[in-house]
């Protein structure tokens, strides 16, 4: 499949937002250590430039949870396939996520982190897609609100391709209704 894919955002235009997203989590956080929790496998390239542009003390954990598969609807049931290697409690957590889409993801790990004892737990999202809302998630730091498409590159996939791209484009042929 040899799909038409369209620049949404640059990759210049990604890393500055990533830049204004570090220095607003930096500024929030007032020097206090941060439990930075990637959320596999979508956000690894957002969390580590996050990561980077972040200057209070970061401590980086991953989790993967799911409820796609290889499609572009959610499922709306989430499942851990890999937990934390760090407990939480007590601890400023700031999820970094791809996307929010439905939100059923976020609105899970906020429960199971607030469950975990986490002192507070803040949302980072590189995009946010708030038509296809299902759940609303109180995001701290968004980086782009965008329209109802389905995106890829800088992490986002389609079954498992594309994330490899250096910027966020629009599959021409996956335009959701």
């Amino acid at each position: 499949m040899s799909e038409n894919i369209h620049v949404l955002y640059s990759e210049e235009q990604v890393n500055a937002r990533i830049r204004e997203l570090g220095a607003a989590v930096s500024a929030a956080l007032n020097g206090e250590p941060v439990h930075l929790i990637c959320i596999l496998k979508g956000a690894s390239f957002f969390a580590c430039e996050l990561a980077k542009r972040i200057t209070v003390p970061v401590y980086m954990d991953f989790m993967c949870v799911s409820s796609y598969g290889n499609g572009t609807e959610s499922s709306g049931e989430v499942r851990i396939v890999k937990d934390l290697d760090a407990p939480v409690e007590g601890e400023h957590v700031l999820i970094a996520e791809d996307i929010i889409d439905s939100g059923n993801t976020l609105h899970f790990l906020l429960d199971e982190f607030q469950k975990r004892g986490a002192a507070d737990v803040r949302i980072c999202a590189l995009l946010s897609k708030p038509g296809r809302r299902q759940v609303e998630v109180p995001a701290d730091y968004i980086g782009y609100v965008i329209p109802d498409v389905f995106v890829v590159g800088y992490g986002l996939d389609y079954a498992q391709k594309y994330r490899n791209l250096p910027y966020i484009g629009v599959i021409d042929e996956l335009i959701l209704p």
